[in-house]
Order: structure tokens, then sequence, then C-alpha cells
């Protein structure tokens, strides 16, 4: 009986027709991002096309999510509350897998274009994307430190929920501008692609955005790094002769 059962869901699936695969092919405005000093934020074009070797499925909609993410760096997330009338930090949550930063743009409502089930598959919602919190016991509602790190974050810019900023023509191009911000963090970014239908994802493609320190910026950045006492040895000089030139302008001019 189990074996017949089990041939009758075979001819059932066989018969039932299969959706048209749908392949994204994809370019980027620039797959390179150069942060020099006086850097003040970059916006990526994502262009691309769906490549289909059967008709454009009549039965629904196309949807595009896209998603920019950089690279994850661990944070401390703290909590003030008054001590002795002295608001002090009192409790501390590591969140150690939230990207610096996030964007989202989708052709539609993200709850219309995504399902909840494919968005806990793929991590895509700002939410979903800070995969890992670390709490101590003690600590009560870990949530609300991660809830925190989304709502200063999307302050700064650095997390983007940009509905509707995909635009879809034929169901087969598609294009959206995704802004970054200055204080970008040196590192890969990944771009995806989800091709959705009714909430559910039917393709998807992967990219990857370079972001690099040039000119003076990388040359600091690089002495910060592998030598401090000499950069902060230089910090001060400059503090210093910074200062100097300020009070002899201020002497010039009352001279």
């Amino acid at each position: 009986m189990r074996r017949l059962l089990v041939l009758m869901a075979l001819l059932l699936a066989a018969a039932l027709p299969a959706r048209a695969a749908e392949d994204v092919v994809l370019d980027l405005s620039q797959d390179e991002v150069s942060i020099s000093t006086n850097f003040d934020g970059s916006e990526i074009l994502v262009y691309g096309a769906v490549k289909r070797e059967d008709p454009i499925p009549e039965d629904s909609e196309l949807d595009v999510v896209i998603t920019v993410e950089g690279p994850f760096v661990p944070l401390t997330v703290y909590r003030k509350a008054r001590v002795l009338g002295v608001w002090a930090n009192t409790e501390a949550v590591e969140v150690d897998l939230a990207p610096s930063f996030y964007a989202i743009a989708t052709s539609a409502p993200f709850e219309e274009v995504l399902s909840n089930v494919e968005d806990l598959r793929h991590h895509v919602s700002i939410p979903r994307a800070i995969r890992s919190v670390g709490a101590p016991v003690e600590v009560e509602n870990a949530q609300v430190f991660t809830d925190a790190v989304i709502r200063i974050r999307e302050a700064g810019g650095s997390y983007q929920l940009k509905e509707g900023s995909v635009s879809v023509r034929e169901q087969t191009l598609f294009s959206a501008r995704v802004q970054m911000p200055a204080n970008l963090t040196e590192g890969t970014y990944r771009t995806r692609i989800f091709l959705t239908r009714e909430g559910r994802v039917v393709g998807q493609l992967e990219r990857e955005i370079a972001v690099r320190k040039i000119g003076l910026g990388r040359w600091l950045f690089n002495l910060a790094q592998g030598q401090p006492l000499i950069y902060g040895i230089l910090a001060v000089v400059i503090a210093l002769v910074a200062g100097w030139t300020a009070s002899a302008v201020t002497q010039l001019l009352r001279s």
C-alpha cells in the first residue's frame, strides 16, 4: 500500500507543469569603490535582466529584491541606567554578526515580494541580517539591543530599506540605485539579487564590490594599523602645529 501511495505521488508530481527557470543576468555601474580623504559617499547602479528559456509566466508578477551588505564588524551595545544619580553603563551585549552597511531595495512592499519563510531562509530583512547576538544570562530581553543597533544605523544611513525603488520593465529588465554613505568600512561588499513570484524566490545571483581606501587616507590607515605609536606621535605633532598656527594667525589679526 505504501509503495502504491509513493508511486501515485510521483506520477502526480510529474503531471504538474514545471515552473519556468528564471536566471539573473546582472551588471553593476562599478565593482570597486575608492575612499579618499574627500570621499562623501557613492551611488551604485544595479541593473540586469532575466534570462529564461520558456515564455514569461502569466499567473504571477515578477518582483526583484536587491541587497548590498558590508563587512561584518563586531560591536558592543550598552544599556545605560541611573546609578547613585549618575548615568552609567549597566548591561552590555556583544553583537558579533552585524553588517557595517546593509541596504535593501525592492520592487514592491517588502511583505509582498518576500514571504516570511523565504526571508528566514535567505536572511534578507534587516533584523535577520544580524544573525547572532551573544547576551549574558543575566541580561533580560536581549532583542532590545539588536533593535537599538538597527535604529541607530538606520538614522545614520548605514541601514536602508527602499521599498518600491527597483524598476522592473516587462518582467525582464530591472534596475535600482543604492546610495552608499561616506562612513563606509573598507572591505568586500556582497550584492545579492532575488527574483520572486508570489513571495517565493525563483532565481538569485550574487556579486561582490570592493571598497578600498586610497591616497592619504590609505597611508594613514596603514600607519594606524601597523605602527600605532608613530601614528599617535604624528597626530600629536599635527595638533600642536595646528594650534600654534591658529594662535599665530589670531595674533597677526589683532596687531
